[in-house]
């Protein structure tokens, strides 16, 4: 099973937006995201992942429901995303992983074909629950580290 875990951040009716670089996904739209690190928090781990991809620091300020996916391996997949505001606003792009980073509209995102958005329909969802305001707060996550 993994944990990927990254940031809905919104400014203006815009969310900021990652252009991924990778081959199974080239060129689709994303929310800056990615893998949970071995002993890291699942809440460090989107800030980080979002600093890495966009260059921006943020603040999380809730947690969007949690979607699981099972891949065509079998495999499943926890998808959490958090909303966030921007603390420090310094775009960079990478150019390996990730192609461009942009802030777009929330309507030209949620018009785009599923070869334009990666996750069409849990990134939509995401956006959707954002709009309902389904945020909740970041105490759910019991962010002790326990050592037997």
């Amino acid at each position: 099973m993994k944990i990927v875990v990254g940031c809905v951040v919104k400014k203006d009716n815009k969310i900021l937006m990652v252009q991924e670089g990778q081959k199974i996904c080239y060129e689709q739209w994303n929310f800056p995201a990615g893998h949970v690190d071995e002993g890291e928090t699942i809440t460090d781990a989107a800030v980080r992942e979002t600093y890495e991809e966009t260059g921006c620091k943020v603040k999380l300020t809730g947690v969007l429901p949690i979607s699981t996916v099972k891949n065509p391996n079998g495999e499943s997949v926890f998808h959490v995303r958090f909303t966030a505001d921007m603390i420090e606003e310094n775009i960079k792009v990478d150019g390996d992983e990730i192609l461009d980073v942009k802030w777009l509209e929330i309507d030209e995102i949620k018009n785009m074909s599923k070869d334009k958005l990666r996750a069409l329909d849990i990134n939509l969802n995401f956006i959707k629950n954002m709009e309902e305001r389904k945020i909740y707060p970041l105490d759910v996550f019991d962010m002790g580290i326990y050592i037997r």
